[in-house]
């Protein structure tokens, strides 16, 4: 060791650690920092008592507000199902006029009705079924001519494109595609062009 770092003198700091004694002679354990939030004469029952209270109480509310968030999902569940009974019948209620034509279709006399008629009266009800259905937010999805979209369309074939300007149109559509309200029901089955120049 250094002898100049030992030169200060060992019983400088001889009692530098020692605390003065507070006078607490006539002072209760809490009253002597001022803190009166505690007492030394609380009593252990009393206080159970009272956490008992407050235990009951908060079990109480929580009850009650499960109660009633049980109550407030099984109105919505209803109310939900309520919506789409309403809309359903919506749609039905659309759909029943050309039920009746269809009907008429049905019970006619093959030997005196010609297929012309038969052909025409079909073609109207497919028209009043689409309008009714459009009505609703039914899109048809007929691609021809377009270029391919693999969201809404699915390729069945290719077929060589006559220059590379046709490269990835559609050239038939073997079935149509349906999206109701943007939500595709059915992608367009398709015959794609394809350029092998």
């Amino acid at each position: 060791m250094d002898k100049r770092s030992s030169s200060i003198p060992e019983n400088e700091f001889e009692g530098a650690n020692d605390v003065p004694e507070a006078d607490t002679a006539g002072a209760t354990p809490n009253e002597s920092d001022g803190d009166s939030t505690l007492s030394i004469d609380t009593d252990p029952a009393g206080e159970l008592t009272r956490l008992d209270a407050a235990y009951r109480a908060e079990r109480e509310k929580h009850l009650r507000l499960a109660a009633e968030f049980d109550n407030f999902r099984k109105r919505m569940t209803k109310e939900r199902q309520e919506a789409g009974a309403r809309a359903q019948a919506d749609l039905v209620q659309g759909l029943v006029e050309v039920l009746d034509d269809i009907m008429r279709f049905a019970h006619l006399d093959p030997a005196s009705v010609d297929s012309t008629t038969v052909v025409q009266g079909v073609a109207m009800v497919e028209r009043k079924v689409l309008k009714t259905l459009a009505g609703h937010g039914l899109e048809i999805v007929d691609p021809a001519g377009r270029p391919f979209d693999p969201a809404f369309h699915e390729a069945v074939g290719t077929e060589p494109a006559a220059s590379s300007d046709e490269d990835h149109l559609i050239a038939r559509v073997y079935q149509v595609g349906y999206l109701f309200r943007g939500q595709l029901l059915r992608p367009a089955r398709v015959v794609v062009k394809q350029w092998l120049g």
